[in-house]
């Protein structure tokens, strides 16, 4: 008897921070909690001796760095303007494509991403700028809002991205090959997203309105021209040093990490939007949320330790392996069960409870660890949009007009939440949009 209760003791601690989770309590303390209170029983005093070790070699791992910066990064970008003066100009680049203003959305949430890589405050950001121009423009509130969540995540997938950084650490792949195979994977996220919008605006055309002719005759092409370079040519350049001195070789992303920093500064003062009180409230949330981050991490270190030493991994191997089904069935389970764990759980938690768990097991099927990165990284995208406790709705509804009720989110999440699941269908079918990238550039 107590063998037994020995064997299935993990999957019971597993159970527990689950349910606690789903109850309120804060993540951190939870998984901590419950990891030391497991430790205990399973290993006695001695267990204490160990976990101080484990935890001081996982939080002094140097690409952890990154996580500050690029943080320090995207909270900086949120201050400079800079997503203001985008949506304003590239609405005008893409007046005459059916949908336009939704689509400069998307375009603009992707450059947003792959400047800040950060969810929460590009989807606030473009959330207040956004909305109430679309619903002037007499926009669907449903399509509206699903387009603005939906493109306020692209962070988590187009790098620098904060969950690969994370996912990078955990699964133990190059960050450098993380960011370059996650390329084209937001990519085809991207297009599908405007080609779903423009389907929309084609087909029911009250959903999308055009922006009047004789607003668009009375702006010059020079005077066009000109916004579209101020408009584009300091985020790209911010893109192009920190992406771009990491698909060189010359910087590792915690290098290229403290350049975007840098540049984020530097802009904020080109746009004249720097000041001591800026600085100040940049730092404070900078440490605020890496503080969130690194505690989880610590609470997570903790029950990877008890869940290994209680042979946790091993039953839960057993447990999949012995489905029957081959790789791709599994590969099939394991998604499904991160897909489902989005809808209670944020990213962060899924990245240090489920990962630690299940890519072990996918690896030693022989799967690709890069490609799988990759795969977990856009179905994890997804955890921000499903309710209920999608994140990108809160953030999106804190910020929205009165008009704009939670049904109107809901509705508009749907489709954009088959979109991922159709492009996370094909990355995983044509492997080489992840992998082909990495063998070009760096030689992987």
């Amino acid at each position: 008897m107590a063998e037994l209760i020995h064997e299935f003791m993990p999957l019971v601690m597993f159970a527990s921070v689950f349910a606690l989770l789903l109850l309120g309590y804060p993540v951190a303390f939870t998984i901590g909690g419950v990891s030391l209170f497991f430790g205990l029983i399973g290993f006695g005093p001695g267990f204490f001796n160990l976990l101080p070790l484990r935890i001081w070699g996982r939080m002094t791992a140097f690409t952890l760095l990154a996580v500050p910066l690029f943080i320090y990064m995207g909270v900086m970008l949120e201050k400079s303007g800079i997503a203001e003066e985008l949506l304003e100009t590239m609405a005008l680049v893409f007046a005459k494509v059916r949908g336009g203003l939704a689509i400069s959305v998307v375009f603009v949430g992707a450059l947003m991403g792959a400047s800040t890589g950060i969810v929460g405050a590009t989807v606030v950001t473009m959330g207040l700028l956004s909305v109430p121009t679309m619903l002037h423009r007499k926009y669907n509130k449903a399509l509206t809002t699903g387009t603005v969540a939906a493109s306020g995540t692209l962070g988590q997938i187009i790098p620098p991205s904060i969950v690969l950084v994370l996912l990078g650490d955990i699964i133990n792949v190059p960050i450098g090959d993380l960011f370059v195979g996650a390329v084209i994977p937001g990519l085809v996220l991207v297009v599908l997203y405007m080609l779903y919008i423009m389907i929309v605006a084609i087909a029911k055309p009250d959903w999308a309105p055009p922006i009047p002719a004789e607003e668009l005759a009375a702006i010059s092409r020079a005077e066009m021209f000109k916004r579209v370079a101020r408009a584009l040519v300091p985020p790209l350049f911010l893109m192009l040093a920190v992406l771009g001195s990491i698909f060189a070789g010359i910087a590792s992303p915690t290098e290229a990490a403290s350049v975007g920093a840098v540049g984020a500064t530097l802009l904020t003062m080109i746009y004249k939007r720097f000041s001591f009180q800026v600085l100040m409230d940049v730092m404070k949330s900078t440490t605020t949320l890496t503080c969130m981050v690194f505690i989880i991490l610590v609470g997570a270190t903790t029950l990877g330790l008890v869940f290994r030493g209680l042979d946790g991994d091993a039953l839960v191997r057993e447990l999949i392996q012995g489905l029957p089904f081959g790789k791709w069935g599994i590969l099939m389970i394991v998604m499904s069960i991160i897909f489902i764990a989005g809808f209670f759980l944020d990213f962060i938690e899924i990245t240090f409870i489920h990962v630690p768990v299940l890519a072990p097991i996918m690896i030693s099927m022989g799967v690709n660890p890069l490609w799988l990165a990759v795969l977990i990284a856009v179905n994890l995208q997804t955890s921000f949009l499903t309710p209920p406790f999608g994140f990108s709705l809160f953030y999106l509804k804190g910020v929205c007009p009165p008009e704009v009720s939670t049904m109107d989110l809901y509705k508009g999440i749907i489709p954009f939440v088959i979109i991922q699941l159709i492009g996370l269908a094909v990355i995983c079918l044509i492997p080489e949009s992840i992998t082909w990238l990495p063998t070009v550039l760096l030689g992987d």
